[in-house]
């Protein structure tokens, strides 16, 4: 049997090296779904030090080339399984409510509303926790229909034009993000501050639903995948105009007659009151979603 050469082996080395690096950067081309709709954050999961690795392997070459080469077999062997997994949907489902269920989020709703209920006494953290649910699902119905009209009531001006515009890009381009599924896991009141003539709340919201793409007329998926979940944590910021207090007959946060003239809410694009012209989505009246976007 022909002995090994260790100074040719050595010789190879690099393009071991280079052969391992473009197997390993392979899976980094995936879709993330749902999380480039609203800002430019991400909250995927831990990166992959590709440098550390190489390092590793290299002094392990130096030290001994056979074990170096037994550790390449292996990480390719390790990584074609990963990849097959990757594209099993249940085992993917499996561990995202895994993860969904097991992850502890901090919660503080009680702190918060204490904070928020020495200036407005009537204030309620569970009310307004089951408005912000309410505005989260509004937005994922809205931007699955094509149709902002319904959020309207709900965003400011400017989150509301941020968000048509994005959507007007998908209708242009004959495709619809349908987002479905929607389990949230987790609300809860993160932070209160009062920030000169304007008082600021923070929600905290989990949720694992399905996000793909289709186009709109073969409804052939182009983006992600229908049978497959996301696991998503979101930051939601809604301000209102300091001073103001909680009407303690009205359910909820949902806007249902204008507050200034108490006809039926119907805004145009602008967030005027279709019947007397007041602009009701600016947080002169009462709590407006002012950004949602990812976060880690």
């Amino acid at each position: 049997m022909k002995k090994l050469n260790f100074s040719k082996l050595r010789k190879y080395l690099p393009f071991i090296l280079v052969l391992l690096a473009i197997a390993c950067c392979i899976p980094s081309i995936a879709d993330v779904g749902n999380q480039n709709r609203y800002d430019t954050g991400s909250n995927g999961g831990g990166d992959f030090d590709l440098g550390v690795l190489i390092g590793w392997l290299i002094n392990l070459f130096i030290q001994s080339p056979i074990l170096g080469l037994i550790a390449v077999v292996v990480i390719i062997i390790a990584y074609r399984i990963m990849k097959k997994k990757s594209k099993d949907t249940d085992y993917i489902n499996k561990n995202v409510n895994n993860q969904a269920n097991s992850e502890v989020t901090m919660d503080y709703s009680g702190l918060v509303s204490e904070e928020i209920r020495a200036i407005d006494p009537d204030f309620s953290s569970d009310k307004f926790i089951g408005f912000a649910r309410e505005v989260f699902m509004t937005i994922q119905q809205a931007w699955t229909t094509k149709d902002w009209k319904p959020i309207r009531p709900f965003e400011s001006e400017a989150l509301f034009n941020q968000h048509k515009q994005q959507l007007d890009e998908y209708i242009r381009l004959g495709k619809t993000n349908v987002v479905e599924k929607i389990a949230i896991k987790h609300c809860s009141l993160h932070s209160f501050k009062q920030d000169g003539d304007k008082e600021v709340l923070t929600v905290w919201l989990n949720a694992v639903m399905r996000d793909y793409v289709i186009d709109d007329k073969t409804k052939k998926v182009l983006e992600s995948d229908p049978n497959r979940d996301w696991y998503m944590k979101y930051e939601m910021i809604f301000n209102r105009k300091a001073g103001l207090k909680t009407d303690p007959g009205k359910k909820g946060n949902t806007i249902t007659n204008c507050p200034n003239c108490g006809a039926p809410t119907e805004i145009t694009s602008s967030g005027q009151c279709a019947y007397c012209g007041s602009v009701i989505t600016n947080g002169e009246h009462d709590w407006v979603l002012t950004d949602i976007h990812s976060r880690n």
